[in-house]
């Protein structure tokens, strides 16, 4: 439970300090977040739990076959942003966007024969 709960408090210390240097540079914010963070964090929690090398590689694998569906979101929430529809319908709608495309992109996977 204290290995939970140190987990958490991590990555929120990390989500929230990001979000905070996102209100004064953008620029720098940005970049930091475009890094895996949370991917690094969650191969780096899984490999302590598990000492498990086979489960980084099909959990690396796997995030990167997912990094297309999850730019839709973000493409799709500037596009509805700036078509100025309110930025809480921009996020839902976006995130919509996103899990339908997740859906699509794995179907297709699956059809050609790609395992996940």
């Amino acid at each position: 439970m204290l290995q939970f709960i140190v987990k958490t408090v991590l990555s929120a210390l990390i989500i929230a300090s990001v979000s905070t240097i996102s209100k004064r540079i953008p620029l720098v914010g940005a970049i930091l977040i475009s890094l895996p963070l949370t991917s690094i964090l969650a191969l780096i929690w899984l490999y302590s739990d598990t000492r498990d090398s086979q489960k980084i590689v099909d959990l690396s694998n796997n995030i990167c076959l997912m990094i297309i569906p999850s730019i839709i979101f973000f493409i799709a929430l500037t596009l509805l942003i700036k078509s100025n529809v309110k930025f809480q319908y921009s996020i839902i709608a976006a995130s919509v966007i996103m899990i339908i495309s997740y859906a699509v992109y794995v179907f297709f996977l699956r059809k050609f024969g790609i395992k996940i």
